[in-house]
């Protein structure tokens, strides 16, 4: 098997931008055709938009707006090239949202994943991601045919009979939930069974240092990725384990929540994602996953730009005296004041009291210069603290609730 799944993951960045600039015009060009757009990008050039710079002139496609595309258009929004019967499979996930899901050579971009978890002809791979109506089992499914693993298709639940399944069959690969490895060794223990398993392709949760280092210690290599319905294969582990690398056929911006404006390298904000699936075609899709780039090229040769994986949800909307408060008014705050760099909201209690206090970070000015902005922009009058750019934390809140319920 090969060290990379196939050339792209170690281009040149200059041979990468070459091809973006052929392809970004023509999946713009399909969304504008499309109805489910509704002319949002009726106003777009789709010649000039040729550069990841170039997308971030473009609206933002909110998981909101694809949920009302489809209460009218159903199944899929009008945001997809090919009619329903033309997919070989339709999902449905919590909304419902309903997924389009394509049978040609690894339409989920999942391959380059378990390739770089080292699975390959000759794995037998235990799919423990669900099969019944959402679609993350046929991902899955789709990335081991694409390197030439067997699969084993089992789904969730029946534990002692996963175990039994995994020693006879001889399973050498685990794709499923991080935690659920955990539990289908620990019962294989039980009934005194040995098995097989050294690698392990995981999504779908939070994979703790700990139960890596867990499965490091019964001989199990455990890599995760980033992966939506919607998207499929965002960013993946390497055996590096330095960041998660950026697939070859989506393009990522890191975006301050509330709005498409893109934040600086290094910095936390929300994930949205562009993918180059011409059956597919989503703009500037907004995942609500919080993440940040990570500098330089990983260590295992792979080229493209990586990312933190996920660290928390963009969608901060909170209630504060009987009001929402929404990052988007955030957003507005920090854009009616050119001094201001930052602006962060919190939500606490005083007795039995809600109690907001705005934290601005701008060079001079005072907290009643900022005080109409404020309840003009946020409808609530609040506390102002004017604090020094940079000293506001970088983990992408522009809303934190701080209030403990119990």
């Amino acid at each position: 098997m090969s060290r990379f799944f196939d050339e792209l993951e170690t281009r040149k960045p200059e041979a990468r931008e070459e091809a973006y600039a052929s392809a970004l015009p023509q999946q713009v060009a399909r969304a504008q055709a499309l109805p489910g757009y509704g002319g949002s990008l009726s106003a777009v050039d789709a010649a000039v938009v040729t550069s990841v710079a170039d997308l971030a002139s473009l609206p933002v496609l909110r998981k909101s707006a694809l949920v009302e595309a489809q209460s009218t258009s159903c199944p899929f929004g009008g945001l997809t090239t090919r009619a329903p019967s033309g997919f070989t499979h339709i999902f449905q996930s919590p909304g419902p949202i309903y997924e389009p899901g394509g049978g040609e050579h690894d339409w989920w971009r999942m391959g380059r994943f378990l390739n770089a978890c080292g699975i390959g002809q000759g794995d037998i791979v235990q799919n423990c991601f669900g099969y019944h109506l959402t679609p993350a089992g046929m991902i899955f499914e789709s990335g081991a045919r694409a390197v030439g693993a067997a699969v084993l298709p089992a789904g969730t639940g029946q534990t002692e009979l996963q175990a039994r399944a995994a020693h006879d069959v001889g399973v050498t690969a685990y794709a499923g939930t991080p935690d659920y490895l955990k539990v289908i060794l620990d019962k294989a223990d039980t009934m005194g069974l040995k098995l097989n398993i050294t690698k392990a392709a995981v999504g779908g949760g939070a994979l703790f240092p700990s139960l890596r280092q867990e499965y490091a210690d019964r001989g199990i290599s455990c890599l995760q990725c980033y992966a939506t319905a919607d998207l499929g294969n965002i960013a993946y582990e390497s055996e590096a384990m330095d960041g998660m690398i950026v697939d070859e056929n989506v393009i990522v911006e890191i975006v301050r929540p509330g709005t498409g404006d893109p934040v600086a390298p290094g910095e936390v904000g929300e994930v949205v994602v562009t993918t180059l699936n011409p059956d597919y075609p989503l703009i500037r899709f907004a995942t609500g996953d919080m993440s940040a780039v990570l500098e330089g090229e990983s260590p295992c040769g792979r080229s493209n730009m990586r990312i933190k994986g996920w660290m928390g949800r963009a969608d901060q909307t909170t209630k504060i005296k009987g009001m929402f408060v929404r990052p988007e008014q955030v957003a507005a705050l920090v854009a009616k004041h050119d001094e201001i760099a930052k602006a962060r909201v919190i939500a606490g209690r005083e007795g039995e009291m809600d109690v907001m206090t705005v934290q601005i970070e701008a060079e001079g000015g005072s907290a009643d210069h900022y005080m109409q902005t404020v309840v003009d922009t946020l409808k609530l009058k609040g506390k102002i603290e004017v604090v020094a750019k940079g000293s506001l934390p970088n983990d992408g809140k522009v809303i934190d609730d701080q209030r403990v319920y119990e």
